[in-house]
């Protein structure tokens, strides 16, 4: 925070919170928020009705309730002092730094992922292994969609999407986020609600999905076919192109190298195989720190590095 010039850091509802606390607030028009200065002490302000769910840790931070006839901006702006500069919270509504602003005017407001970016793109090894009891969770849901256990033919998108969520949740996820199941003309939309629409043979189905787990996080994508007749040579062909980019990324993701560089080892082959406007889905680092864009030892490569994984149920594609 020195290094930056910030004075406060404030942190409400999102991924920050939770890094620093161990406590994740929940989206509610009553403010809960974080107040860690450069010099001094943390609290954090939290509705006198929420405050039962922190976990006190009296060595990180204090906790300081309010009453619902209190004013939970002005508390902060007490406890904040007179900051030159304040970096806030991404994803902080913006009535409340609206508020803020208003009650601090003299304060200049920065983007709390200037802070929190580089020191969160960075895993320690305990971060490391739940990341990947997360993802070896959905893994094998993933095994059960494509070796058949998980029955496609015949059953709604929807009831589809209940039965992956009910299964993250049998293999230790806590909340399942999401369960995309997409068929035929609609696994066109990569982020498409699942309908009631019956799945039928010969036709693709597209399933994303992922949960929280030990308050981290898996996503995986796999596409797969129900049999019949085989998948058309322009699907194969897609299929084929996104293979070779995604080994030739993986390959390409060694330690040093900036990630817009794997990213344009993937999208070169792409582009060569005529399916470059159809790369829409890009891998977002939100960090304005350069080193951020540098793959390191400890950095978490994301499983998918590019696009959209694929495999096959039954019959592979």
């Amino acid at each position: 925070m020195r290094e930056l010039d910030v004075d406060v850091l404030l942190l409400s509802v999102g991924p920050d919170l939770p890094y620093l606390t161990g406590y994740e607030a929940m989206p509610l028009e009553r403010l809960t928020m974080l107040v860690l200065p450069a010099d001094g002490d943390a609290a954090l302000v939290v509705p006198r009705l929420e405050a039962p769910r922190v976990v006190e840790h009296p060595e990180l931070f204090s906790i300081l309730p309010w009453e619902e006839t209190d004013d939970p901006v002005e508390l902060v702006a007490k406890v904040a002092g007179t900051p030159r500069t304040a970096a806030i919270g991404d994803r902080t509504w913006a009535r409340f730094l609206v508020d803020l602003q208003a009650t601090m005017p003299k304060t200049a407001f920065r983007k709390g992922s200037e802070v929190m970016g580089p020191l969160r793109a960075v895993k320690d090894n305990a971060e490391i292994a739940a990341l990947r009891r997360a993802a070896v969770a959905a893994d094998r849901v993933a095994t059960q969609l494509q070796s058949g256990d998980i029955p496609l033919v015949g059953r709604t998108e929807a009831e589809v999407s209940k039965d992956i969520g009910r299964r993250l949740i049998a293999e230790g996820h806590r909340r399942v986020n999401f369960a995309i199941v997409a068929s035929g003309p609609n696994a066109a939309s990569p982020h498409h609600d699942a309908t009631d629409r019956t799945i039928e043979v010969g036709e693709v189905v597209l399933c994303d999905f992922g949960g929280t787990m030990d308050s981290y996080c898996s996503d995986i994508t796999r596409c797969v076919w129900t049999g019949g007749v085989g998948p058309p040579s322009e699907f194969r062909d897609a299929y084929t192109v996104l293979h070779e980019a995604q080994q030739a990324a993986v390959a390409a993701a060694t330690v040093g190298t900036p990630c817009e560089d794997v990213d344009a080892v993937a999208r070169r082959i792409i582009t060569e195989g005529g399916y470059g406007p159809y790369f829409i889905h890009r891998w977002q680092l939100r960090s304005v720190d350069p080193r951020a864009r540098v793959l390191h030892r400890a950095r978490h490569l994301p499983p998918r590095p590019v696009g959209r994984s694929a495999g096959g149920h039954r019959r592979r594609c």
